[in-house]
Formats: C-alpha cells, sequence, structure tokens
C-alpha cells in the first residue's frame, strides 16, 4: 500500500520530474563502468571476458523501500532516498573497489563516460574507463559543486524560500481563537409556553494557542434576547463565562430565545467570542413563523 500511495498519489515525482535537466544531480546506476555484471574474482584468466564493477549482488534492490531496481535506470517510483547508494558503497568498500557505482550525478555527465566506455557496437567495455592500474582514468567525469551552485538551483531556492515565509507569514497571522456555529434543520424553531420563540445551535469554540483561555459569549443584533443551555439557568443569560484548554475544540449546544413575536422569519445577528485580546465572530441566522394574514 505504501509504494502504490507513493507512485500515484504523492506529487513529490512529477514535481521533480518538471525541475530536472540535463544538468541536476540524480541517483544514477553508473552502468559505464558496472557493465557487464559478474562475480567478483581474485584472478582473471587473459582471454576471460571483460567484467564491470556490479557483481549482481542485488544490495540495491534490498534495501530499496519502494523495490525497484536503480540499474534499470532512473524510474517514477524512485524518491531519492539513496539507500541504494550506501547499500552498493558498503559493497564496494568490501570487495576493494571504488566507490560510485550507484551515485548523485547528472545526465550530462553520465553520457559523457558512456561515450569513452562505449564502442561502436554499442557494448559497454569498463576497460575503456581504467588505466593498467585499475584506476578511473582522469577523463571520467565526476560530479562537483557546479552541478549544485548554478542560475536555476538559486532561482529554486528563492522560490521555495518565499514559499516558506508565505506559509510561516500565513501562520503567525492566523486568529487564536474560532467560532463555528451550525443551525439547527429541524425543526428551524421551537414555540415556548411562555409566548417566547427558541432556536437551537451547535457551537464549536476553537482554542488555537499552547495557553487555557477563558472566553466571554455574547450574542448581538437581537434585542431582548438570552442564551440558554445545558448547565444555564432557565431564565437564560445574556452571556457565557467559557474555559477552553489549549489547542482544543469546544462543543456546545446553545439555545437562542427571543421574547419578541414579531419577529420576520429570517432574522440576521451575530455570535461572538472575546477574551480582551482576541475576537471572533460569525453571522447566524434566528427563524421565527411567518405571519398568518
Amino acid at each position: 500500500m505504501r509504494e502504490q500511495v507513493c507512485t500515484y498519489m504523492c506529487p513529490w515525482p512529477r514535481i521533480q520530474a518538471a525541475m530536472l535537466d540535463e544538468y541536476s544531480l540524480t541517483v544514477t546506476y553508473n552502468d559505464w563502468r558496472g557493465e557487464p555484471r559478474g562475480k567478483p574474482v581474485k584472478k582473471a584468466a587473459p582471454d576471460a571476458k571483460p567484467v564491470g564493477d556490479c557483481v549482481d549482488c542485488k544490495a540495491c534492490v534490498v534495501v530499496c523501500p519502494m523495490g525497484i531496481d536503480i540499474r534499470e535506470g532512473q524510474q517514477l517510483e524512485c524518491i531519492t532516498c539513496a539507500l541504494c547508494i550506501d547499500a552498493c558503497d558498503s559493497v564496494m568498500d568490501k570487495l576493494g573497489r571504488d566507490r560510485g557505482l550507484i551515485s548523485y550525478t547528472t545526465l550530462n555527465d553520465y553520457s559523457t563516460n558512456m561515450q569513452l566506455a562505449g564502442q561502436a557496437d554499442g557494448v559497454i567495455d569498463p576497460r575503456k574507463v581504467r588505466d593498467s592500474a585499475g584506476q578511473l582514468l582522469p577523463a571520467v567525469k565526476h560530479t562537483d559543486w557546479r552541478s549544485v551552485i548554478r542560475p536555476r538551483t538559486f532561482v529554486y531556492f528563492l522560490g521555495w524560500a518565499a514559499i516558506g515565509v508565505a506559509m510561516m507569514v500565513v501562520l503567525a497571522m492566523r486568529p487564536s481563537i474560532g467560532l463555528n456555529v451550525l443551525h439547527d434543520r429541524n425543526p428551524l424553531y421551537v414555540l415556548l409556553s411562555d409566548g417566547s420563540l427558541q432556536n437551537g445551535y451547535d457551537v464549536k469554540i476553537l482554542n488555537m494557542t499552547p495557553q487555557p483561555r477563558e472566553l466571554v459569549f455574547t450574542i448581538e443584533g437581537l434585542p431582548g434576547a438570552t442564551l440558554a443551555g445545558p448547565g444555564l439557568s432557565d431564565g437564560g443569560a445574556e452571556r457565557l463565562e467559557i474555559s477552553v484548554e489549549p489547542d482544543l475544540v469546544l462543543p456546545l449546544r446553545i439555545y437562542v430565545r427571543s421574547p419578541d413575536q414579531d419577529l420576520p422569519p429570517q432574522s440576521d445577528f451575530t455570535m461572538t467570542i472575546t477574551d480582551g485580546t482576541a475576537t471572533a465572530s460569525t453571522n447566524v441566522r434566528f427563524e421565527a413563523p411567518e405571519k398568518q394574514e
């Protein structure tokens, strides 16, 4: 399941592919020195076929969290974790060979080295990239700092830095408290025995700070209205004092009662919470029966 999510749902492979060019560093199997594959031997026979550095141990495949074989080339599933590089380098150390059979390299460097190791028939001859002592030739291109420090990477850095700064600004400027209100769907209103109208609301108060908050809940724009709910007196109250724990959402069941029987079918008012330093409010609708002509 994890591999399927990384392959089909994660946007990173698509973003990475759109940002790469021939000078970008990618995890690459350098088959110009690894092919043809063969088992390690202490001393090769004079007429033996040339063998590359890859001993086909499959250590790179075993450690890959996506289960791909990097020796088959760059693939969409690759998440550039570089575990295959570490695994291959450890095998090369044990065999006494140069590290970097799998390495971060650029397409430009890879293509240059492939031309150096290739033959007219397209077959790779690893002997063409080494001297008589078995060391890599000076003509073999190695990736250096110029692959990282260049105008394209500066533009990418500035772009991602701007996105990071924008996210930090939005996070710093977000309100520290929030108020969400949902009116009852059924019934829209209730006519009480004393003739007053009552509407029910599901209220959620958000405390988005790591400290507890003491908040005052009030309503405005509905003259004479009072608040009722679990734990309140039957007479109602004009304001509620509420304690909200840090980083929590407090759900409340609130009833708004209005003694005015001449209200229009729909009246807008405002619910507000405040602690003196921060305030959050939302517009709410009070439902009443339609007048009979």
